[in-house]
C-alpha cells in the first residue's frame, strides 16, 4: 500500500446524501452525491427508511460515477473508507456493508471512520493542483448541520479530537427546518430562511440565545440549545396571528437566523480564546447559510483568529471528506480497520478509526497489505 500519496475510495451513508470520494493523499480526484432530499421533502423531514432504500439505489451508479470522474480504475486503489457512525443507523449500515463487500471483492484494506471528524478532513483537500495551506494544530472546529452541532478541539486529526460542546435538543439545522415549517415553508428548512431573512431586519425581534446566561455557562458553556429558540419564534408567530395582525415573514427568519448565528460564534469564538487556538474552522451543511459566514468573518477578524472554511461542496456530508481523513491515517501510520466493525449510529467524536488492526511486527508469509485485517 502506497502510505506516501495513497489513493483511497471514501463512502458516506450517515443520512440522506449517499457520498463517494475519491482522493489522491490530499488532491481530491471526484466527488459524487446523490441526494435523496427530493423523497424526503413529501415527508417534511428525513425519514430513515427512505434514506436507507435510497442509498441502496445510488451506490452503484455514484460509485461508477467516481471512477469516471476519477479517470482511476477500482484495481489501482489502495484503501477503502468509510463512514461507520454517527448518523441513522440503517443508512450507516448500507454504506459500511457495500464498503466491506468492495474492500474483499478488491483484496483491499478498510479504514472505518468517524463522520464528524470527516467533516474536519475535509479542510485538507486540495481541488485539483491547486495549493491551499496545510491545517495547523490545533484548531477549534464548529460542525453545524442538520443532525449535528458540535464544538470541537482538534489537536491532531488522526488522533486526538475532543469534544468541547454539542446540542442538548434540536440541532441548527433541524431548528431551521422546524421554524421554515412555522412561516410555512417546504423542506429543506435552510435555504428558504436564508433566502427570506436577505430583506429581514435582523434586530427586528430579539429571540433567546439558548445556553448562555450566566447561569448556564458554567455547566454547558460550549453546548448549545435551539428548541427554547424555535419555540419562542412559535409563541411569537401565534401571537401576531391571534391577534389578526400580518406576521413580517422576512424579519422573523433575518431575527431568527441572526439568534442562531449569535450564539454559534459566540460559543466557538469563546473556546478559541479559552483554549489559547487562534483559528476556527467551519464544517457542515448549514455553513453554506450566507450569514453565517459573513458574521463568521467579522468575529474572526475581531479576535485577530484565522478562519478556515471548506469549499462549499465539501461541507454537506460527502465521501470526499471521509476518503480524505482515511488517506490522513494511512500517511501517519494507522493500521487498517478489522472486519468486525459495524454501524454505530452514536460513535463519540473522540473515536476517530473504528475497530484499528492492532500493529504487529511483520513475519515473512504474512499479510502483504493488500488483503484487509482479518482476512486470510
Amino acid at each position: 500500500m502506497n502510505r506516501e500519496n495513497p489513493l483511497v475510495l471514501g463512502i458516506e451513508t450517515s443520512c440522506d446524501e449517499t457520498g463517494i470520494g475519491i482522493v489522491r493523499g490530499t488532491t481530491l480526484l471526484a466527488n459524487v452525491i446523490a441526494s435523496s432530499m427530493d423523497e424526503h421533502a413529501r415527508y417534511g423531514g428525513v425519514v430513515p427508511e427512505v434514506a436507507a432504500r435510497a442509498h441502496l439505489e445510488e451506490l452503484v451508479p455514484a460509485i461508477e460515477a467516481a471512477v469516471a470522474e476519477s479517470g482511476i480504475r477500482l484495481e489501482d486503489l489502495d484503501a477503502i473508507a468509510v463512514t461507520s457512525g454517527p448518523g441513522l443507523a440503517g443508512a450507516l449500515m448500507v454504506g459500511v456493508g457495500a464498503a466491506k463487500a468492495l474492500a474483499l471483492a478488491l483484496g483491499k484494506p478498510i479504514y472505518a471512520v468517524n463522520h464528524l471528524v470527516g467533516h474536519v478532513g475535509a479542510d485538507v483537500l486540495r481541488l485539483g493542483e491547486s495549493d491551499t495551506v496545510p491545517l495547523e494544530y490545533p484548531t477549534i472546529a464548529l460542525l453545524v448541520s442538520g443532525g449535528h452541532t458540535s464544538l470541537l478541539l482538534v489537536r491532531d486529526l488522526t488522533s486526538d479530537v475532543e469534544l468541547l460542546g454539542e446540542t442538548i435538543d434540536d440541532a441548527a439545522g433541524e431548528a431551521f427546518d422546524k421554524v421554515a415549517r412555522i412561516l410555512g415553508m417546504p423542506y429543506p428548512g435552510g435555504p428558504r430562511i436564508d433566502a427570506a431573512a436577505a430583506t429581514g431586519d435582523p434586530r427586528a425581534i430579539r429571540f433567546p440565545r439558548g445556553l448562555s446566561r450566566p447561569k448556564d455557562m458554567d455547566e454547558h458553556r460550549y453546548d448549545f440549545s435551539f428548541s427554547g429558540l424555535k419555540t419562542s419564534v412559535a409563541r411569537w408567530v401565534e401571537h401576531r396571528e391571534d391577534a389578526g395582525e400580518p406576521v413580517p415573514v422576512s424579519d422573523v427568519a433575518a431575527s431568527f437566523r441572526e439568534a442562531v448565528v449569535d450564539i454559534l460564534l459566540t460559543k466557538a469564538v469563546a473556546a478559541c480564546a479559552d483554549y489559547g487556538v487562534p483559528r476556527l474552522l467551519l464544517g457542515g451543511g448549514v455553513i453554506a447559510n450566507a450569514r453565517l459566514r459573513q458574521v463568521a468573518i467579522e468575529r474572526t477578524d475581531a479576535a485577530g483568529l484565522t478562519l478556515r472554511i471548506p469549499p462549499l461542496s465539501l461541507c454537506t456530508d460527502n465521501g470526499a471528506m471521509i476518503a480524505a481523513l482515511g488517506a490522513q491515517l494511512i500517511m501517519n501510520g494507522h493500521e487498517p480497520s478489522t472486519l468486525d466493525f459495524g454501524a454505530d449510529s452514536t460513535l463519540p467524536v473522540e473515536q476517530i478509526q473504528v475497530a484499528p488492526a492492532p500493529v504487529v511486527p511483520a513475519v515473512r508469509g504474512g499479510n502483504d497489505g493488500n488483503t484487509p485485517a482479518g482476512v486470510t
